[in-house]
């Protein structure tokens, strides 16, 4: 089968969800139940990720290690399903890094990579639906109960995601805020991973 260049244009397939109706049975029972929590007390979310399909983990770890320098695209090993290029020519059919590099640094803004500071994972908690990416914000003093219907009142800052008083409100749900501090702001999984 031919293969075709890699690119932005790669972006649009194998789609994720953005829905808690594709994650994994437990966890979208645990996650469904925050985010009711979280609307209760006035908090706006934004869901960006839910269920991540291995090809589209894989078009977003290597375009990522490619447009920083951190794969050769003729290095990168292929994936069934993918029939993507990943090395660009010349006009004379000799090896283009520069234009290899130029198509991955396209492809990685497309999906929203420019401020990852970390390489997408090929297995993660996204490609089992044990994971979520959301915005979370709100104004004021956030009241919420947690899973044992508890009043929390979080009048502490940041007044969004990153706040460790809700990440304690989230792990008593099992919706648990990633370990990796700032690396990746809107995760959200089973395990912190």
């Amino acid at each position: 089968m031919m293969k075709e260049l890699s690119g932005k244009k790669w972006v649009s397939r194998f789609q994720g969800s953005t829905i808690t109706d594709t994650l994994s049975l437990t966890f979208k029972s645990n996650v469904n139940a925050f985010l009711a929590s979280l609307r209760n007390g006035g908090a706006a979310i934004t869901i960006s990720a839910t269920l991540r399909p291995p090809e589209r983990a894989y078009l977003m770890h290597w375009s990522w290690k490619i447009a920083r320098g951190l794969a050769e695209p003729n290095a990168v090993p292929g994936k069934s399903g993918v029939n993507i290029e990943w090395v660009h020519t010349k006009i004379d059919g000799s090896y283009d890094r520069e234009k290899s590099r130029q198509a991955a640094r396209e492809m990685a803004a497309a999906y929203g990579m420019q401020n990852l500071r970390v390489a997408p994972a090929l297995n993660s908690r996204h490609t089992q639906g044990n994971a979520i990416d959301m915005d979370i914000r709100w104004a004021g003093t956030l009241t919420i109960k947690n899973k044992a219907g508890e009043d929390v009142v979080i009048d502490s800052l940041p007044r969004d995601g990153m706040n460790t008083a809700l990440h304690k409100v989230g792990k008593t749900f099992g919706v648990i805020k990633y370990h990796g501090g700032t690396n990746d702001k809107p995760h959200w999984s089973t395990d912190g991973r």
